[in-house]
């Protein structure tokens, strides 16, 4: 894992300590960024979102995610980016339709009859006509791990985090950008942030419920100051999940379209 750095701000010349944060890995393996030591803190004077993510691979599993780019507040007001070793590119997760299920094993003999053959005594006997395959047990996410909430972009990071851990990937700015709030999308979903301090309204969720249809993904509210009361009616019955963000940055379930959403993940 990496360690603690030295930092020194190019802006007023002082130096701090970075101690960079940990994510966690599909794997349940903690990831760090690789930071390059020596290397001067760049000044953040432009902003995008490309420039806000950076890849890193986990060094248990080997698997390569995007995760927040190593940034640090200097007192003097500039925000300063760490400089990560080497120069990744971005993942190329496996999509789900080119998963190929396993071979099945077929119990008995290396060579099966085939199904409604003869036996060896001669006699003809009919196959089945399905052969259930044995249940699989889905398997446990880990624990979310997440993100403080000072800033808007901080409350953008939890979200994206909170949608990955929930099976999306490839989290991503929304190409249509929302009325109010900020778009995200992956394979599957859209969702709005409102970091701001106006509770959501019930125009809000039905603009979200309308893209949602548009992409025919799922479409998921997170909001930082709450509902209106007729928002979440609405909500409830176009089945859409509402989620309220605690400073803590874990996204807390508010209907039970969102309990449904955590139970069945992507």
């Amino acid at each position: 894992m990496a360690q603690n750095v030295p930092v020194r701000c190019p802006a007023c010349r002082r130096e701090q300590v970075y101690a960079p944060p940990v994510y966690p890995c599909a794997c349940g393996a903690p990831v760090v960024a690789p930071l390059r030591r020596g290397a001067p803190a760049e000044p953040v004077t432009h902003r995008t979102w490309l420039d806000d993510w950076v890849t890193v691979r986990c060094g248990a599993c080997g698997r390569r995610d995007r995760w927040p780019r190593p940034e640090l507040g200097c007192a003097c007001g500039t925000v300063l980016r760490i400089p990560v070793e080497g120069d990744p590119a971005p993942s190329h997760d496996a999509s789900p339709d080119s998963a190929v299920p396993g071979d099945v094993t077929w119990p008995g003999p290396a060579h099966p009859r085939t199904a409604g053959g003869p036996d060896p005594a001669g006699a003809t006997r009919p196959g089945p006509a399905h052969i259930p395959l044995p249940p699989t047990a889905p398997v446990p996410r880990p624990a979310f791990q997440p993100v403080a909430i000072r800033t808007a972009r901080d409350a953008v990071t939890a979200v994206a985090l909170y949608l990955r851990w929930l099976g999306y990937r490839d989290v991503r700015r929304a190409d249509q950008r929302p009325s109010s709030g900020i778009g995200l999308a992956a394979r599957g979903v859209v969702a709005q942030v409102e970091p701001s301090v106006r509770p959501a309204t019930l125009r809000d969720v039905e603009c979200l419920w309308l893209t949602g249809m548009t992409e025919s993904a799922v479409c998921v509210y997170f909001s930082l100051a709450g509902y209106d009361e007729d928002a979440r009616t609405r909500a409830d019955e176009l089945d859409v999940p509402l989620f309220v963000l605690d400073l803590a940055g874990v996204p807390q379930p508010v209907n039970n379209p969102a309990d449904e959403l955590i139970a069945a993940g992507a």
